[in-house]
């Protein structure tokens, strides 16, 4: 149901006598950030067979390495300000990331491209300018925790945004397809869904709501971004941004460029 086991038993098998063979029965969620995890690991010396996303292994008594480890900017978080761009027909530019991050969260950045938005990339980073947008059909098994973001900019755009491969999004910190599918009808958006997919429905101009956040950063953070188009759009307990992004909403404000 989620990489995070695959990446806890690979990280934590360090050190151990006999090390760790790990065989993964079905095809896993999230694989970038597996990719993610053996890179780093890797990079701190310690060495690690894999066959696909199926099989792992890790020598025993292998240690990691001390040293300076450059980590750069967290895709989930800059989607928000990806979106922002988005529906608005702004401009933005993340520093310090681009195309050829293996986190599964850049592939935002093509899904914007391909509902009518311009992106550019380069070694100091990546930039988005909105445009017209049109609705995309779109897996997004390996970037699931972006789906939301997705879901709230497609309520902008003319036509469907049918949005597949997200089932383990019933088992984070909310349900989130039941969530935003709930705050997004709250907004006069038609969405349907299923046990893994969401179906959006734009081409209208969403109302303000109260929205409800479920304690789920995720869910604040990608209305949020429905608050810049659509006036009176209200975030119910703002604060739960915290446990992934504490300071997001003095970031978001500084989008308004001092006016």
């Amino acid at each position: 149901m989620s990489s995070q086991f695959t990446s806890s038993l690979l990280i934590s098998s360090a050190g151990t006598e006999l090390g760790l063979e790990l065989v993964v029965d079905g095809d896993p969620v999230s694989k970038p950030y597996i990719d993610m995890t053996i890179a780093a690991m890797a990079a701190a010396g310690v060495p690690l067979w894999r066959s696909g996303y199926e099989r792992y292994a890790v020598p025993g008594a292998a240690r990691y390495r001390g040293g300076d480890i450059t980590v750069e900017p967290d895709a989930s978080g800059m989607s928000y300000f990806l979106a922002a761009a988005a529906i608005t027909g702004g401009r933005v530019t993340i520093p310090g990331i681009n195309s050829d991050s293996v986190q599964g969260d850049v592939g935002l950045v093509t899904a914007f491209a391909d509902m009518g938005c311009s992106t550019s990339s380069d070694p100091t980073g990546t930039t988005l300018t909105g445009g017209p947008l049109t609705g995309i059909d779109i897996d997004m098994s390996n970037m699931p925790d972006v789906a939301p973001t997705l879901a709230v900019v497609s309520a902008y755009a003319r036509g469907t945004t049918h949005i597949t491969g997200i089932g383990n999004l019933r088992v984070k910190e909310c349900d989130r397809i039941d969530a935003v599918s709930t705050e997004l009808r709250k907004m006069g958006v038609s969405v349907d869904t299923t046990e893994d997919t969401m179906t959006v429905h734009g081409g209208g101009e969403p109302q303000g709501a109260v929205i409800d956040t479920y304690d789920d950063h995720r869910i604040a953070m990608a209305f949020a971004v429905a608050g810049l188009r659509t006036p009176g759009v209200i975030i119910r307990d703002p604060a739960c941004v915290t446990k992934s992004f504490p300071d997001f909403w003095d970031r978001f404000e500084s989008l308004r460029g001092g006016r």
